[in-house]
């Protein structure tokens, strides 16, 4: 089986606080260590009443500090919503504290709607469209410097980067500056073989990788029955509906039934989106994962654990380290 990792987005479930869920992602990076998990990120997304990884590097030095030898890092830091000086400065930091475990993973997308980003005070246009300078000023700040700025902490620290992304054109970027690639077929499948074909066929070794490297995002949900794991993946299908409908709430407990939450149409959305999602118990989810691997043939894979009991998360990551190593 391919490397297993964790995407946490510090998820402020309904009926808990945020300080809860900063509490839950502590204890899920010590039972992904403790399970042999490769790597926990957290992603970058503002104002989300579900979400309280917006301060992602914090919320890494808090993990860091709970744990001694899983790899911890962003899934993803988007830059457009910062100076490259800033995140080397933050990333630099993390790799001076916690050495050698450190991934720098970058998104192009805001991580949030579009007032909050005007209120992260960055013209977005303009940092949209350097974006593919900002990756190679980062890049060159955790190295040596850039153009006699130096980043400290930071400097020479030399954080692997990785890109993020759910389309043509961060596979494009990732082939070209020679960086391993992460698609986010967990909430956007549509491009998702295009995309790994593309970034594989014009891949251009770098100093950091000499080769291509994949990694593919899934949603699993893994319980003692089918029925079980599907029940609670009714939060997940709720967050997305809610998501369409522009209801910034917290993550939705579980639901005995969607029928009569979603339209016909609503339902067909969310399941498009979700359609590589990995459900039930650990013998069908071992055959929906390795149905994924092969189809996809990615050297890693990071899922996301949306369930909204702290207690039955922990359960579903060890249950499916149980999975990946009875398919291994």
């Amino acid at each position: 089986m391919v490397p297993l990792s964790l995407l946490d987005l510090a998820p402020v479930a309904e009926g808990y606080s945020v300080a809860d869920s900063l509490v839950m992602s502590r204890r899920m990076a010590i039972a992904a260590e403790e399970n042999d998990y490769l790597r926990f990120w957290l992603a970058e997304h503002h104002g989300m009443a579900g979400v309280a990884s917006s301060a992602t590097s914090v919320v890494l030095s808090h993990l860091g500090a709970a744990t001694s030898t899983i790899r911890l890092g962003s899934g993803g830091v988007m830059l457009p919503n910062h100076s490259p000086l800033v995140i080397a400065e933050q990333f630099g930091t993390l790799a001076e504290l916690y050495p050698d475990r450190i991934d720098l993973g970058l998104g192009r997308a805001p991580g949030t709607d579009m007032q909050t980003a005007r209120a992260l005070r960055r013209n977005m246009n303009a940092s949209v469209d350097n974006y593919p300078e900002d990756v190679l000023e980062l890049q060159r700040l955790l190295d040596s410097g850039d153009n006699g700025v130096i980043s400290v902490p930071g400097l020479g620290t030399k954080v692997p980067l990785w890109m993020l992304g759910s389309s043509l054109y961060s596979a494009q970027v990732a082939a070209e500056f020679g960086l391993p690639y992460s698609f986010a077929s967990h909430f956007a499948p549509d491009q998702l073989i295009q995309a790994l074909t593309l970034y594989r066929r014009n891949f251009k070794p770098s100093e950091q990788s000499d080769k291509p490297h994949t990694m593919a995002g899934v949603m699993a949900v893994v319980a003692d029955t089918d029925e079980e794991a599907k029940y609670l993946f009714t939060s997940a299908q709720q967050q997305f509906l809610n998501l369409r409908r522009n209801r910034n709430v917290p993550f939705p407990k579980p639901v005995d039934s969607m029928g009569s939450i979603w339209s016909p149409s609503e339902k067909n959305m969310v399941e498009h989106m979700l359609q590589y999602a990995v459900v039930g118990s650990k013998s069908s989810v071992a055959f929906q994962l390795s149905r994924f691997v092969d189809i996809t043939k990615v050297d890693e894979l990071i899922v996301s654990m949306p369930i909204h009991n702290p207690e039955e998360r922990l359960k579903s990551l060890r249950l499916m380290a149980g999975v990946r190593d009875s398919i291994a």
